[in-house]
């Protein structure tokens, strides 16, 4: 049974000194959710961030939470009377208080203050430090009790501004896959920001990918992998290229890898330039195929070793294969495209072309001969 709406936001368009940053915003979020806005520096996830908290004005269109606008053009609610809390990127703990303290800070006086800091130490595996002080803590510890004091006023909504930024890889692994356990025990909806795509789908049910100020696409991590709806999500998410064809049927087009056939169809013309969008996966290792390509350089991965390949046409491509299946740079190798699906674009360009698959033009049908 799908949750209740709980964050909406309309027509959204925000920023900051007059300059509206955000423009033409839409997304919404259920409650219980984890929804993350992931985009390059400047691209205006931050911005929205702000607005969400209060901490920017909004110049056009609404923000509402749990059904009540909290921001529209001419109208800010008061950030402490939003019931939103909020995760910094550097903490910002204070210093002279405990890690008991810390957590008590907006919560002085509940009438039972001592047993919400409890249930919270537990829950984010600091039980035995609460006499403690921030700078007897590491990073990764800091940060959960970051996590611990937005959770205790029991927000509607919390917000995680970069919150992994400032830890070392594999703590912030760790330390997402955590954070998406604790909120998903307490039932907290969240709005998350990051530039890291592997953080932001650990994490996150939806995510948002930004550009230049306006959104290309809400979706699960699954759909923006596989079902991309523009050519900018398509190669912003995971390692995706694209190679030129011509369309031979609705399920078929004609490239220098050789004629691609995928598990959906495109009502487009027959013979018209297409781009393919290919992943490394979707090229193997295949000893025994005539198509061959140049090693130009590899990268070892432990369990896999991507190569960067370069087709006899010069095109330049990228693949993963076993790690056992060493090969030297200069070295020609067979390989084939393994790709279940095709995602497709008319020609190349900013326009979304491949078509919902709400609509008639895309159907999916067998692969079998």
């Amino acid at each position: 049974m799908s949750q209740p709406l709980l964050l909406n936001l309309r027509d959204l368009a925000c920023g900051y000194q007059g300059q509206s940053v955000v423009q033409n915003l839409n997304l919404h979020l259920n409650a219980g959710d984890i929804g993350c806005l992931l985009g390059s520096s400047g691209c205006g996830k931050t911005t929205t961030l702000r607005a969400i908290a209060g901490f920017e004005p909004v110049h056009q269109g609404e923000i509402q939470l749990a059904g009540e606008v909290i921001s529209s053009a001419g109208f800010t609610l008061a950030p402490e009377k939003r019931r939103i809390g909020m995760v910094f990127q550097d903490y910002a703990l204070f210093p002279h208080l405990s890690v008991a303290d810390n957590i008590a800070f907006g919560i002085r006086k509940h009438p039972n203050k001592d047993r919400v800091i409890e249930e919270l130490l537990e829950l984010v595996n600091l039980k035995d430090l609460g006499k403690r002080f921030p700078h007897e803590l590491s990073g990764g510890q800091q940060q959960r009790v970051a996590l611990a004091r937005a959770l205790a006023p029991e927000p509607q909504l919390l917000l995680l501004d970069e919150p992994f930024s400032n830890l070392d890889g594999e703590l912030r692994r760790k330390l997402s896959h955590e954070v998406r356990d604790i909120l998903k025990a307490r039932g907290t909806s969240a709005i998350l920001v990051t530039h890291d795509q592997e953080e932001a789908f650990a994490v996150s049910d939806h995510v948002g990918v930004f550009k230049e100020g306006r959104l290309e696409q809400w979706d699960t991590p699954y759909n923006l992998y596989h079902e991309p709806l523009t050519p900018y999500v398509a190669s912003f998410i995971g390692q995706g290229y694209f190679i030129r064809g011509q369309l031979l049927s609705p399920e078929s087009v004609q490239t220098e890898l050789g004629v691609l056939r995928g598990n959906r169809a495109y009502s487009w013309p027959t013979g018209g330039a297409v781009d393919v969008l290919l992943r490394p996966d979707d090229i193997v290792y295949a000893p025994d195929s005539a198509l061959k390509a140049k090693i130009i350089g590899k990268t070892f991965l432990g369990a896999s070793t991507l190569y960067r390949l370069q087709l006899p046409t010069g095109s330049q491509l990228e693949s993963i294969f076993p790690s056992h299946a060493d090969h030297a740079p200069g070295t020609q190798v067979g390989i084939r495209v393994a790709a279940e699906h095709l995602v497709m674009f008319q020609g190349s360009g900013s326009t979304a072309a491949q078509i919902p698959h709400s609509e008639s033009g895309v159907r999916r049908f067998s692969t079998a001969q």
